[in-house]
């Protein structure tokens, strides 16, 4: 049994999923691309599977989530759908329920945050909603978990239930009724989904017509032409307009809004954050006071303890006099001591600061505040010569890179999409906080400045190449429309962003268990083991292993810049690999940040993160880049900018950095 959640954006579809399955989710891609999917199995019946669709708007084939919605529930064919719709905006979610009605799936019709509507003085007879549908209707909040089980049971018994009743279809003007009852009756018996795709192929869909090669399409589109004729419009206009009449009709027999003078808790929010003039500093402002408290403050008292105490006394002694104890060679002990716990415990070491941070931004995602971010955002993109879809890439890529560049897909234009490639690794992901923890702890005073400023680099880089890449004719356009709900503000469940926060979080861990672990074993053995005298062994001197001489042979590639030696070299190599190796490769050398502090003046160490947080980003994101360019061309060209970007911007900071400080 398989249940397919479908609903506009911000409707309280995913709300609803991890609400239904718990931490039984699966994420995987869906066939053919790589867009994440999501799975779960309901937990109150194993035997029943949930599908969260993507958010859209229509079944029509403008965007890809749309593409893939129709896919799923035309090819997979759930048992039963259940539609989620908000109801604050019930007239605009109507849209997308009236399309799923002709798929002539079993489906039920959830009404989210009823309570909403209420304190608005809106009252929604379920009963009679349901009725004119032809589908049962329950109201549900997904946030508090109120209904919920008891729609997903509906859903998965509604499929065993057999009923006379004919489906109810939106009923259009009589010219198109009968050019549609046409185009039916021309499609074959095996055809599954009749009204669905006769509306489709009188809208001139061309994945639909394509699945119908055998049928005469030349005196479909002379029937199409005719209706056009008669009723003056193009035919997606005509069912368009027909769906809002339909809808406009029924609302009133099922909808009592009575007239409230009352400003609503997200109007009087939105008159300060989304105010023209204090909506960016109270961005600033926020982002400023989220890093503090996860980096300065809570997040950096836990992270010294771990780091200083935890990983650097009480486990290196541990095991240091257990090694001794047990007889363990010189190299063994280095090995474990400096390598894996100095490399990987360097990395662990900020799990706490991550944590923290993780579930500030989740809450902020969470509460409705992000969308608004992208809402502000989409203007100063268009001003700068970048799509406003862009904006959700560059908020996923502060998590990972790697989704963040798939989910410029969206983007429809070609020079739009490379652009958004191009830059979404400027943003500071996840793999790149400990770099910034660890550089603001050990060189830059700990302030939170360093995270906050890291962030605003990020969206200025992002800026500035908007504007040097329109110099070039390949990348000159006119920027698409970008089309974003704005949700209510509302208090998330602390259930779900502690799942939000774990799910980030694990992934670190993983990471650092797998190829952070193998990257300070490298690390360790290729410092302490070099030629000497013509023998390959280990050496007493760091400066004679074999790492040492290949960072030097390198080196002078960031003389420039202000960290031309050996150490700061390797560690910008083995960061394309994970970023988190930047850490892991200077515990393991410098032993600690009292050691970095000792190498980095304030300015030479913000260059080296400035320089790190714009170049090429990790392996896994470079492979994605390399997919989504599809162009061996188009790849090289943006491996290139992004390194030539950094290196500019970190020399300007260390130039202009050593001026002001240094004199």
């Amino acid at each position: 049994m398989t249940i397919a959640l479908a609903g506009n954006p911000n409707s309280g579809k995913t709300t609803l999923f991890n609400n239904l399955t718990g931490s039984n989710q699966f994420v995987g891609n869906w066939p053919g691309v790589t867009v994440e999917k999501k799975t779960g199995k309901l937990k109150t019946d194993s035997s029943v599977s949930v599908t969260d669709l993507p958010g859209i708007y229509s079944l029509s084939p403008y965007t890809s989530e749309e593409v893939i919605a129709r896919n799923y529930l035309l090819r997979d064919k759930p048992d039963a759908i259940l539609n989620i719709i908000d109801g604050t905006n019930i007239e605009r979610n109507l849209y997308l329920s009236t399309q799923l009605a002709e798929l002539d799936i079993p489906m039920v019709l959830a009404v989210n945050m009823l309570d909403i509507l209420e304190k608005r003085g809106v009252e929604l007879d379920v009963a009679k909603f349901g009725e004119i549908l032809g589908h049962p209707a329950v109201t549900i909040s997904a946030l508090k978990g109120t209904n919920t089980a008891h729609a997903a049971e509906l859903a998965a018994e509604l499929p065993l239930i057999v009923s006379d009743a004919p489906p109810k279809f939106v009923r259009f003007d009589s010219a198109a009724e009968r050019t549609l009852g046409v185009i039916e009756a021309l499609l074959p018996d095996s055809s599954e989904h009749r009204r669905f795709d006769a509306v489709k192929l009188f809208e001139r869909d061309a994945l639909v017509k394509a699945r119908y090669p055998d049928i005469d399409h030349s005196a479909i589109e002379r029937l199409i032409a005719d209706a056009e004729a008669q009723l003056d419009d193009d035919s997606e206009s005509i069912i368009a307009n027909g769906r809002y009449t339909y809808i406009e009709r029924i609302v009133k027999q099922f909808l009592n809004k009575r007239e409230s003078t009352r400003k609503t808790p997200t109007e009087l929010i939105d008159r300060f954050v989304m105010n023209r003039v204090l909506a960016l500093p109270i961005f600033a402002a926020v982002i400023f006071v989220v890093y503090a408290i996860a980096v300065s403050t809570l997040g950096g008292f836990i992270t010294d303890w771990t780091n200083e105490t935890l990983f650097g006394e009480l486990i290196p002694n541990a095991v240091s006099g257990w090694l001794k104890s047990a007889g363990a060679a010189e190299w063994q002990r280095g090995l474990i001591i400096d390598g894996i716990i100095g490399g990987v415990g360097a990395v662990l070491g900020f799990v706490p600061q991550m944590l923290i941070l993780f579930f500030m931004l989740a809450f902020l995602e969470g509460c409705g505040y992000m969308a608004r971010i992208a809402y502000l955002l989409d203007s100063i993109f268009h001003r700068f010569g970048l799509s406003g879809k862009s904006f959700i890439p560059f908020l996923i890529g502060t998590g990972c890179g790697v989704p963040g560049i798939m989910a410029s897909r969206t983007i429809e234009s070609d020079s739009e999409r490379r652009v958004t490639i191009m830059t979404t690794t400027f943003m500071p992901c996840g793999a790149k906080l400990p770099v910034i923890a660890l550089f603001a702890g050990a060189a830059l005073g700990g302030g939170s400045w360093v995270m906050a400023s890291s962030y605003l680099l990020g969206i200025a880089s992002i800026l500035l190449s908007g504007i040097i890449l329109q110099q070039f004719k390949w990348f000159r356009r006119h920027s698409t429309p970008f089309i974003m709900e704005l949700p209510n503000y509302h208090m998330p469940t602390l259930s779900a962003l502690l799942r939000e926060t774990w799910h980030n979080g694990w992934s670190f861990i993983k990471k650092a268990g797998t190829i952070i672990l193998i990257s300070s074993v490298a690390v360790w053995f290729l410092s302490n083991f070099g030629f000497v005298n013509g023998r390959f062994q280990m050496v007493s001197d760091l400066r004679f292993g074999l790492l040492a001489t290949v960072g030097r042979m390198l080196s002078w590639l960031f003389i420039p810049l202000g960290f031309g030696t050996w150490q700061a070299t390797v560690s910008v190599f083995t960061g394309l690999i994970a970023k988190e190796n930047i850490v892991a490769t200077l515990g393991v050398i410098y032993g600690g940040g009292s050691g970095i502090s000792a190498a980095f003046t304030p300015v030479i160490a913000y260059a080296f993160l400035v320089f790190n947080l714009l170049c090429m980003p990790c392996m896994a994101a470079v492979g994605a880049i390399r997919r989504e360019m599809n162009n061996a061309r188009w790849f090289w060209i943006a491996i290139a900018y992004q390194c030539s970007f950094a290196y500019i911007v970190a020399l300007v900071v260390r130039l202009i950095g050593s001026l002001i400080f240094e004199g």
